[in-house]
């Protein structure tokens, strides 16, 4: 079996999802089973170039995992004609400038969401990217989740009939860093460094909507900023300008309407950090990053309104579990995947910077729908 080397990139791997899921968990985990398989007897063997602001969390990171190439000089590496694929993990606002360096030294780009700060920056890097004809990809992890996978499976069988409607909660509280440290990092509640929960998740939202149920033709929305004041890395109160909450109505293609809760000011009353109830006339699921139930009509219950009595029915257990019927790899780890397939057999491809471009979009219009207190159409987008 012969091997082929790929040289990535990877801008931002010092931050906790940069690390975790792209670098271990995807990037190293293809090394550890010996490379990615491209059939006809070759391999491809990834090899990542480490790309940040700190030299020193950079080094300890590379001496921690054997790995010998890393630099605090994008341009240098961009420079590197044997660098074929540029991968960003930066924070937001960063990133819209190293995308376009690496697309004008002819990478292919992969990278985090949302792709820009805004619409229009956003449209730019994918009509740049397809001038200069590299292949581009944008992370959108969640429809590789097991959960997600099964709740597919049972769209694509046909099991909900008409599907009616769709109900998310997302969320978890986010400890405000005063006498517990917090889980997320300080500029997620600062508006003026990229930072709110808008921008963050309904990236997520649109491509889960658009992927499994259909396209997003409205949005009215409601943000909040629960928690005005936090606590820094350093242990400084901040004030929190970016919103941690968001309570979003979107309308889809076909007639179907979602209701997505997002919020980091939430303590949680449910399995699943993430869940989606889907409800059809056939039959309804509740998924969540795992796990998925289900309730057919053929066995749904009776319920019958009386506050003046306890319930007596056990609603949860007359739901019935999914089985995983497959193995599911690490989401972040399967698409990596698909997208070097991309790169190096120029296989099929569809989550691109025009993907990530819709994300932002749906995120500028809740952001306006909430200041505006008004329903907007989110019209399609195209280069």
């Amino acid at each position: 079996m012969t091997r082929r080397t790929v040289r990535i990139a990877m801008n931002g791997v010092t931050g906790r999802m940069g690390y975790r899921q792209h670098l271990v968990r995807s990037i190293l985990a293809l090394r550890e089973q010996g490379g990615l398989d491209l059939g006809n007897g070759e391999t491809l063997w990834p090899e990542p170039v480490l790309v940040g602001r700190r030299e020193h969390a950079l080094r300890a990171l590379a001496e921690r995992h054997g790995l010998t190439e890393w630099s605090t000089d994008l341009d240098a590496v961009l420079a590197d004609e044997s660098v074929e694929i540029y991968f960003d993990a930066q924070v937001t606002s960063a990133r819209a400038e190293a995308i376009r360096k690496a697309v004008a030294a002819g990478k292919h780009i992969y990278t985090e969401k949302p792709t820009a700060g805004d619409l229009e920056g956003a449209l730019d890097l994918a009509r740049l990217a397809a001038e200069k004809g590299v292949k581009h990809g944008v992370v959108q992890d969640k429809i590789f989740l097991p959960g997600l996978l099964k709740l597919k499976r049972l769209i694509d069988g046909g099991f909900f009939g008409q599907i009616l409607s769709v109900r998310g909660e997302f969320g978890y509280w986010v400890f405000e860093g005063d006498w517990q440290e917090a889980q997320r990092p300080s500029w997620n509640y600062r508006s003026e460094d990229g930072g709110g929960i808008v921008v963050d998740m309904f990236p997520h939202w649109e491509y889960v909507l658009h992927e499994l149920f259909g396209r997003v033709t409205s949005v009215t929305a409601h943000v909040a900023t629960h928690i005005p004041q936090r606590w820094d890395e350093h242990g400084k109160p901040y004030a929190a300008t970016a919103d941690d909450a968001a309570y979003g109505i979107f309308q889809l293609e076909g007639g179907a309407v979602a209701q997505i809760n997002s919020s980091w000011a939430v303590r949680v009353n449910r399995d699943e950090l993430v869940e989606f109830q889907v409800d059809g006339t056939h039959g309804s699921a509740v998924a969540g990053l795992r796990d998925c139930r289900v309730q057919h009509r053929s066995a749904t219950p009776k319920p019958v309104w009386n506050p003046d009595i306890p319930a007596t029915e056990p609603f949860r257990e007359q739901w019935q579990e999914v089985p995983d019927n497959a193995v599911f790899d690490n989401g972040f780890k399967a698409q990596w995947e698909l997208f070097l397939k991309h790169v190096v057999l120029d296989e099929p491809y569809q989550w691109d910077l025009l993907a990530g471009a819709r994300g932002v979009q749906l995120a500028e219009l809740g952001l306006r729908s909430s200041a505006e207190g008004r329903r907007l159409e989110v019209p399609e987008i195209t280069l």
